[in-house]
């Protein structure tokens, strides 16, 4: 009996003792969102003023202490006032909200554009998320007519979305990060739009994962397609340190792209190639152990390599999506890497500190290391994934 009585104890000691653990852990990581949430505001507030009114940021230039601009068209148009809304959407600040209306104005336009594949970053990442929190009807026009103007690039010949127009370089090429713009064509024709926008998404998804892939699921990075026969002619790294390595930020585009497409079709095999996709990242002998990518995981100056932050973001924020999807073994692992990545972001290792950087959050992201263009800077999808992250870790595994 007493044997019986002191087990009791134990399992109920155990127990309020793990339940002590979670809330400490709940606790430190809401601070960690709240304290993130209003240093962004702080941070955005100064980039507001760096840059003007017509223009977009893009970088920041730390020799000559100047934010690097860019017009609407250039694919991260959507990146700033997409984070803005998440900014404002957490602190209910006035002024935030205003310059997000103040930037979707001037990108409105952007929904005519069809000149390359990044409609679903520029118009959905802003309008989509501004539509989220506002329920606006004009947003929702907005994303409806991007979403047409996205399947122009569709080219039946290939089964896929051509990325950028033919030139020099390139017959017809198709790179992984169009896996990330394949959300605005599922979410239109699930909200009401035309259902061909998403079986474009489907067969475009089915084509990437069918030809961009290797047996270990790491991927290229461009595939350049014969659009005569369909075939495709060669496949190469455009931004990675070599056509054969992994290149750490299109490994996240990919993973966070099919996790997208599961979550609007829940066909099984996107979940697979999503879990596939995280296992070569997540038990890669090069990924560190703060979990920061480096810029490319084949690079050869490892581990003195460049880290890229936006990766690690976009890592981050789509293992907690997949948190959504799988089995308690599973979800413990995503969720315990991607807290560990928001830790990381958060330290002084790679977030600016006050007034630092023009008005960025993150430091040390890479563009494209082989063109010599965005090096070890900060940049604005670096910032909205991050910002998206900590949304998300706050909607999904915050106990109120």
């Amino acid at each position: 009996m007493k044997k019986n009585i002191l087990f009791i104890f134990l399992l109920l000691f155990l127990q309020l003792n793990g339940q002590g653990q979670e809330s400490a852990s709940n606790k430190e990581m809401k601070q960690l969102i709240h304290e993130n949430m209003l240093f962004a505001a702080k941070q955005y507030k100064i980039l507001q003023q760096n840059v003007p009114i017509e223009l977009m940021p893009k970088s920041f230039d730390s020799k000559k202490n100047k934010v690097i601009t860019s017009n609407t068209k250039w694919w991260c148009s959507g990146f700033y006032p997409g984070t803005l809304w998440m900014i404002y959407d957490y602190t209910k600040d006035e002024a935030i909200k205003k310059e997000a209306e103040n930037r979707l104005a001037i990108l409105e336009k952007e929904k005519y554009y069809t000149g390359n594949h990044d409609l679903g970053f520029m118009m959905y990442c802003s309008f989509g998320t501004a539509y989220a929190i506002t329920a606006k009807p004009e947003y929702k026009e907005v994303i409806n007519l991007s979403a047409a103007s996205l399947a122009t690039r569709y080219r039946p010949s290939i089964k896929a979305i051509q990325s950028w127009d033919s030139s020099k370089n390139f017959n017809c090429p198709v790179i992984i990060d169009n896996m990330m713009n394949l959300e605005l064509l599922n979410w239109v024709s699930d909200n009401g739009g035309d259902k061909k926008y998403k079986s474009i998404a489907i067969t475009h998804a089915n084509t990437t994962l069918q030809n961009h892939f290797r047996p270990d699921y790491s991927s290229y990075h461009v595939l350049d397609y014969d659009l005569s026969t369909g075939y495709v002619k060669r496949k190469i790294n455009w931004q990675g340190f070599s056509d054969e390595s992994a290149w750490s930020r299109g490994q996240t585009w990919g993973l966070y792209g099919y996790i997208v497409m599961y979550r609007f079709t829940k066909d099984k095999k996107y979940l697979d190639q999503a879990q596939h996709i995280a296992k070569f990242i997540l038990q890669h002998p090069h990924l560190p152990a703060d979990k920061i990518p480096y810029w490319d995981f084949d690079a050869t100056e490892i581990p003195n390599a460049l880290r890229d932050a936006s990766a690690g973001a976009i890592l981050a924020s789509a293992l907690l999506e997949l948190t959504q999807y799988v089995g308690k073994k599973d979800k413990k692992q995503y969720l315990e890497v991607a807290t560990t990545i928001l830790k990381s972001l958060s330290s002084s290792a790679y977030r600016s500190k006050d007034g630092e950087n023009g008005g960025f959050i993150l430091a040390h992201s890479v563009g494209a290391l082989p063109m010599k263009s965005e090096v070890d800077v900060p940049l604005t999808y670096a910032d909205y994934y991050f910002i998206e992250a900590l949304t998300r870790y706050k909607k999904w595994h915050l106990k109120n």
